[in-house]
């Protein structure tokens, strides 16, 4: 691609403490889209590394003019750093990859061969997944949540290997909202969707960041940030709730006119009670919830900070 030409193809790559897998990366996606044939650029985004990723992606930056270079001062997430790419990328089509190599960059022209007419937006679908139970149990959960709550079926929302078209880039990145779950907001504005199974590979350097616990916060964050379902659903569980208070204090006071003062049941009255507290304690963490995230819109923080940008 000449220096000033508008690419056909912008692949962003998150990163985060990946410098072992940078070098290999980088030469299997270069190989893989000069047999593509089209224009293209590859935005690296250092989502402030601490493993000397920062240099890695400064020496592919000096042996490539294709390479982009954008680095966050400090952490701020891997769709935060999608977010920061996407902001950034000229491309018609824009590719996602991770950097960890799960999922071969080889891969991506199945990706744009499924691009056809009237499909915005291609997510790749990870078979034979090497990935821990929990995890997968854990994506599992994250799936089915999102289908629901966007309302677009898809078996793997958190494979980032995703195809998207300009348009549907361009909504993403006008976006203003807190949520930046970015397959999610991009099942959201796109017409269209397909879906085609990827490899996925044994993970060679580093761990995960997305453990089983950061996943079931994931969940709690897209049930929050995209749907009122949670809140609606609290409060006709409310109302069940003192419908059934109110016919239970009516049978208590019917059966202690007929049998008279009693003690029986004591615990059972404490269990019934402890079940209530619990079911008002997460209606208020709800609650909280929604009003962090509207306190959080109010403030219109930047969602991240660049530090450094090569380009």
């Amino acid at each position: 691609m000449s220096d000033g030409a508008r690419p056909a193809l912008s692949v962003v790559v998150p990163v985060f403490n990946e410098a072992r897998s940078l070098a290999d990366l980088h030469h299997r996606l270069a190989l893989t889209l000069k047999e593509l044939g089209r224009p293209y650029e590859i935005i690296f985004v250092d989502d402030g590394s601490r493993d000397g990723s920062a240099d890695a992606l400064r020496a592919l930056r000096a042996q490539d003019t294709l390479v982009k270079v954008i680095r966050f001062n400090r952490n701020y997430g891997q769709h935060a750093a999608v977010l920061a790419g996407m902001e950034r990328a000229k491309g018609e089509i824009v590719v996602t990859l991770d950097a960890d190599l799960q999922n071969p960059p080889e891969e991506i022209p199945r990706l744009l061969a499924a691009l056809t007419d009237g499909v915005d937006v291609v997510a790749g679908w990870r078979v034979n997944r090497r990935d821990p139970w929990p995890r997968r149990a854990a994506s599992w959960l994250v799936n089915r949540l999102t289908s629901a709550i966007v309302g677009v079926h898809l078996r793997d929302y958190g494979c980032m290997l995703r195809a998207y078209r300009r348009p549907v880039v361009d909504q993403i990145v006008a976006c203003q909202g807190v949520s930046q779950f970015i397959p999610a907001l991009a099942a959201s504005f796109a017409t269209s969707m397909a879906e085609v199974p990827v490899i996925h590979m044994k993970r060679e350097h580093g761990r995960s960041r997305y453990g089983f616990f950061r996943l079931l916060r994931l969940n709690f964050d897209l049930l929050t940030g995209f749907s009122l379902l949670p809140i609606q659903v609290v409060s006709l569980v409310g109302i069940a709730v003192s419908v059934l208070g109110l016919g239970f204090a009516l049978f208590l006071g019917l059966r202690r006119l007929l049998v008279g003062p009693e003690v029986e049941g004591v615990f059972t009255l404490f269990a019934i009670l402890f079940f209530f507290v619990g079911l008002q304690i997460l209606a208020l963490g709800l609650i909280g919830e929604y009003v962090g995230r509207i306190y959080q819109e109010v403030r219109r923080r930047p969602r991240y900070m660049i530090s450094e940008v090569l380009e």
